[in-house]
């Protein structure tokens, strides 16, 4: 239920707070006034999109709060899926910058529009003129038939099975585009496969190769470079190895007298046996090197196959080729597996599908029980509108596939007069009868729907005199379960509501102010007579308001004109 609405800064509105009543709360004033511009805010609140036009100074924050009250609505749920701290009285909150970026605010905690608009959709149902066109709207017309037979849970059974369905008829037609594609490709994957499996790759290969290839290229001049390091070492008497093996030899004999000098025997010793070491390791390269032109032409084979492959398949290296080979591998394996995967996804699919046209089945079962009542409700409903020889029927038609919703095609068949044909309300109805349809239809599915508040937004248009009274009526009932906000030009039924407020506009900016009794019966006779209030308008007004002696039903039924709407 909406305690409060708070509105800053919106198109005609500077600042005004609105503090509603929990049950009917009607709306007046004149044309132009700025109704339609509180609604405006309202649906920004809800999650609208935001046109643009939403600031009235372009300089400062549009805002638009609401508070509520959750006590007992059962959205602890949605407070937690959304990791959002539940409160009995919460608050909604929707900024428009300056710069025409918006903010969304469920107490204090900023949110995404999407997550405000959620919230929004179940605590408020606005029913706005043009609204009347949702008839029109087959999704709509199977909702409320759904809402009313209670087919809640059969429906989430219904939805999951045919969102399974088209999920698994969306992987059966990759799987044949993949065939298909397969079937067209099969003898060039095979090709690369059996190119880049007899290549026999091996990862870091290329490396390996470039680098014995350097040494074999340059065997001649890495041969004479060792010879003549192995001569220095070796010559006889002049060898680098014998000389210094005879200095530290006498360095050594003079160990006793000058012991610095075994200090530098000691380390020229650790030097001869690094050289020797260098020698031997030398003298094996010497003895494995050497020039082998049958090895060299068959690495440089090796190494242009590799740069050829890499070229060819845009590869960086041997393990992309090695990647690209597994590809191709695991395509030709699609390719003669594909028959049996289109097999067994066939068969998920037949099973899905049977599935789903059983839950269809009882989905069917329950809308045509539901049927009848539910048109007979409606018919209850438009009786008392005036709509006495309405013929109003709901048609289950068979759709030659599953949808959404169903294998059921749903139409509200309508005449206002029984002689003639019903045909599908949305073509055959004026926009007075589309009017009660649809009052009658919210009178029906709202407390079902279990929405904390209504609002009406001139329903009552097109109608008058005693219908409009009847009109009232049923928005008070309904008032009585739940909130209702409505806005109406109608005295008959602004008479109905717990609280009477006047939307005006002064200077140019849009107010709305809440009536005492007495501002209350003087709107009403205004409503009833124009700006110039007559005493039968007052009289009138107090007899609509319960505060004076109601006229005996013969004078009441020779007083209203309701052709012309003037009650006296």
């Amino acid at each position: 239920m909406l305690r409060r609405l708070s509105v800053e800064n919106y198109a005609l509105i500077d600042s005004l707070t609105l503090e509603l009543d929990p049950h009917l709360n009607i709306i007046t004033g004149e044309t132009g006034a700025g109704k339609s511009i509180l609604l405006g805010a309202l649906s920004l609140l809800l999650g609208a999109k935001n046109d643009g036009s939403a600031r009235k100074d372009a300089a400062r924050n549009c805002t638009v709060e609401g508070t509520f009250d959750l006590a007992g609505r059962g959205m602890e749920p949605f407070f937690a899926e959304h990791d959002l701290d539940y409160a009995a009285e919460t608050t909604l909150t929707r900024i428009i910058t300056p710069a025409g970026k918006s903010r969304s605010f469920i107490n204090d905690v900023p949110v995404s529009l999407a997550e405000l608009r959620e919230l929004g959709s179940r605590l408020i149902d606005i029913h706005s003129q043009h609204q009347n066109l949702i008839l029109s709207s087959e999704e709509f017309r199977t909702q409320a038939l759904d809402t009313l037979a209670g087919n809640g849970p059969l429906l989430e059974q219904y939805t999951a099975q045919y969102t399974r369905l088209t999920t698994l008829r969306r992987e059966l037609a990759a799987l044949r585009e993949a065939a298909e594609a397969g079937r067209r490709d099969e003898e060039w994957l095979r090709f690369q496969n059996e190119e880049l499996t007899a290549a026999a790759l091996r990862e870091g290969e290329q490396a390996e190769t470039e680098q014995e290839l350097a040494v074999l290229e340059n065997a001649e001049s890495i041969g004479e470079a060792f010879t003549t390091l192995r001569n220095a070492f070796d010559a006889d008497e002049t060898g680098i190895l014998a000389q210094l093996k005879q200095s530290e030899n006498a360095l050594g004999h003079l160990r006793a007298h000058y012991p610095a000098a075994g200090e530098y025997a000691d380390r020229l010793h650790a030097v001869i046996e690094e050289l020797k070491d260098i020698n031997c390791g030398v003298t094996a390269a010497s003895e494995r090197l050497e020039a082998d032109p049958e090895r060299l032409a068959k690495l440089s084979a090796r190494l242009d196959l590799l740069l050829s492959l890499q070229q060819k398949y845009h590869a960086a290296d041997e393990a992309e080729l090695l990647a690209a080979r597994d590809r191709c591998a695991a395509q030709l394996a699609a390719i003669v597996h594909g028959d049996e995967r289109i097999a067994e996804a066939e068969a998920a699919l037949a099973a899905a599908e049977a599935e789903a046209g059983a839950l269809a089945d009882r989905l069917h079962e329950a809308r045509e029980k539901a049927a009848p009542l539910f048109a007979e409700q409606i018919l209850a409903t438009l009786a008392r509108l005036g709509m006495a020889e309405t013929v109003f029927r709901v048609e289950l038609t068979p759709q030659p596939q599953l949808g959404r919703s169903g294998r059921d095609g749903v139409q509200f068949l309508f005449t206002a007069n029984a002689r003639m044909t019903p045909q599908p309300v949305e073509r055959i109805a004026s926009g007075g009868e589309l009017s009660r349809v649809m009052l009658a239809l919210k009178a029906l599915l709202a407390e079902r729907m279990q929405l904390p508040t209504v609002i009406f937004d001139e329903i009552d248009t097109g109608v008058s005199g005693r219908i409009a009274d009847a009109m009232g009526e049923i928005i008070a009932a309904l008032a009585a379960k739940m909130q209702v906000v409505d806005i109406t030009h109608l005295p008959q039924v602004a008479s109905k509501g717990s609280s009477h407020f006047v939307v005006y506009k002064h200077d140019g900016r849009t107010s709305i102010t809440r009536l005492t009794d007495d501002e209350r019966e003087t709107e009403i006779a205004k409503m009833l007579s124009g700006s110039e209030i007559t005493d039968a308008a007052r009289t009138q007004a107090r007899i609509l308001l319960g505060r004076a002696a109601r006229p005996s039903k013969r004078s009441a039924q020779n007083t209203p004109d309701e052709k012309s709407g003037k009650l006296f």
